[in-house]
């Protein structure tokens, strides 16, 4: 049921995210406002747009959050792998469990680790020109 619920929702995804399902729908909305003289503007004609497109939308809510769940499962196992066999910190690894609040400390605990080697690596940059080494680093940057 799982695969068969899995394929179908991909699939419906796929081509509800075309440019012809898009087409095909701007067309029917025009066919719908083009009708509306003929109908008198009535609340019957009124109601099936509105009824079609809660229905629609409704529908198209499961199947996508069910594509972007699946999605969000796959990269981050491909994620989790890539980190288990790196050099990585193996703390990586499911952080998209963790509360708003830890993650904002780990992002802080990455940016303040980003600056300490940007820093490093000036150190070096500056030490490297110092002892005349500036043609190496020319080479480098290019």
């Amino acid at each position: 049921m799982d695969r068969l619920f899995a394929s179908f929702a991909n699939k419906i995804a796929h081509i509800a995210g075309s440019p012809a399902t898009f087409l095909a729908c701007v067309a029917m909305v025009v066919a719908w406002a083009v009708a509306g003289p003929f109908f008198g503007y009535s609340e019957t004609w009124q109601l099936l747009i509105n009824t079609g497109t809660t229905i629609v939308t409704f529908l198209m809510v499961f199947l996508i959050q069910n594509t972007q769940n699946r999605d969000g499962v796959a990269l981050q196992t491909k994620l989790d792998e890539l980190i288990r066999s790196s050099d990585a910190q193996d703390e990586f690894m499911g952080i998209e469990k963790l509360t708003d609040h830890e993650l904002s400390a780990l992002h802080e605990r990455c940016e303040a680790a980003a600056k300490r080697s940007h820093a490093t690596l000036e150190r070096t940059r500056a030490e490297r020109r110092r002892r005349g080494h500036e043609k190496d680093l020319a080479k480098r940057d290019d």
